[in-house]
């Protein structure tokens, strides 16, 4: 049988810039942003010789903390990604940040990371947790950091969340989980519930963390 054809090592990127990670576990660092596009973003058609270059150009005007490959869909690039890292090692730690899961892509990218961080989207169908927590397994088993953002929505119960956390610490015990308040709470101010949620929390996992998301201009992801 012949086997299927890869995708060309090719990639629609809306740009490589620096910014302020957002979101997550390196919330605050500074990061370079490899952004795949999204379906209605301006792409640009990348190939691994113009990432490296623009990669070099952008660390000799300063040097950020990491690099995030960024985007909604990270891993729909992993034949660009993987011919990108091959040609050239990563001068940087880099964070793969994905709200969508594809955990199978992980083991063939894991010699060029350092953290895999997954979201996961509440407004998106219960089977995406499920693809969530197989990321961490991946991420746990080629033995890369591996951290879950849970950014709280309106109408989503504290034991959804508890329960997240739970089946991510039975999947593996090195997870970091972040926990992102509403939007606009912030500026309203955290009640209660938040210093009762990440009690409770404690009890499941360790490694609980309730953070603001830095808000945008400066916060990217």
């Amino acid at each position: 049988m012949t086997p299927p054809r890869r995708n060309p090592a090719t990639a629609a990127l809306s740009g490589i810039a620096s910014g302020v990670q957002a979101y997550g576990v390196w919330a605050g660092y500074r990061q370079l942003f490899v952004r795949f596009a999204g379906e209605a973003e301006t792409a640009t058609m990348y190939t691994p010789e113009t990432m490296i270059r623009h990669v070099e150009r952008a660390l000799e005007r300063s040097r950020p903390h990491s690099i995030s490959l960024a985007g909604r869909d990270p891993l729909v690039g992993v034949n660009f990604l993987l011919a990108t890292f091959q040609q050239k090692a990563p001068p940087l730690p880099v964070m793969l940040d994905a709200d969508v899961a594809r955990p199978e892509a992980v083991p063939e990218l894991a010699f060029a990371l350092s953290m895999v961080q997954v979201t996961i989207d509440f407004g998106a169908p219960s089977a995406s947790s499920d693809r969530a927590l197989e990321m961490l397994a991946a991420a746990a088993q080629a033995k890369l950091e591996h951290a879950l953002v849970l950014p709280l929505r309106e109408g989503i119960a504290d034991q959804v969340v508890l329960r997240l956390i739970e089946q991510a610490r039975t999947v593996s015990v090195g997870t970091k989980i972040v926990v992102h308040p509403l939007p606009g709470e912030e500026k309203r101010g955290l009640d209660r519930r938040y210093a009762s949620l990440l009690e409770q929390a404690a009890s499941v996992h360790p490694d609980v963390r309730l953070t603001l998301p830095v808000p945008s201009p400066i916060g990217v992801r």
